[in-house]
């Protein structure tokens, strides 16, 4: 995996949706014609780690160092959890997510819950 497979989830040009971390986006405001504030939106996944990653991970923990299948499983499980929230994003007639947020943690020992949330929105173009 080369380092634009570690640096985040498709973007607006491939999915029509906008998704940031902001409250606002400079230039557009959310739209004010029948509550276009849509509401909470999440994709959410839950992933158990293979046995060949565990055993790669326990010998890789005595020497130190990345571990790299848990890192390339880790990134493979927040993209599934934002094109799930994308998805939830459009059909739920927004072009925009504002606000999103990772949480992380574990689900009964058995793999780890990613679940990507944030406020879906419909942005216009601010005017003058």
């Amino acid at each position: 995996m080369g380092i634009e497979d570690y640096s985040g989830g498709p973007g607006a040009q491939q999915t029509g949706v906008l998704v940031v971390t902001t409250n606002d986006v400079p230039g557009y405001r959310v739209e004010q014609v029948i509550e276009q504030v849509i509401g909470e939106v999440f994709g959410l996944t839950v992933r158990s780690r293979h046995l060949g990653s565990q055993i790669g991970a326990g010998l890789k923990s005595m020497i130190g160092g990345e571990l790299k299948g848990l890192t390339k499983t880790l990134v493979e499980t927040r993209n599934q959890a934002m094109e799930r929230l994308i998805e939830a994003a459009k059909a739920r007639g927004a072009n925009a997510v504002l606000m999103m947020r990772f949480d992380v943690t574990d689900a009964a020992d058995v793999g780890t819950e990613v679940c990507a949330y944030g406020t879906a929105v419909v942005l216009v173009p601010a005017t003058g």
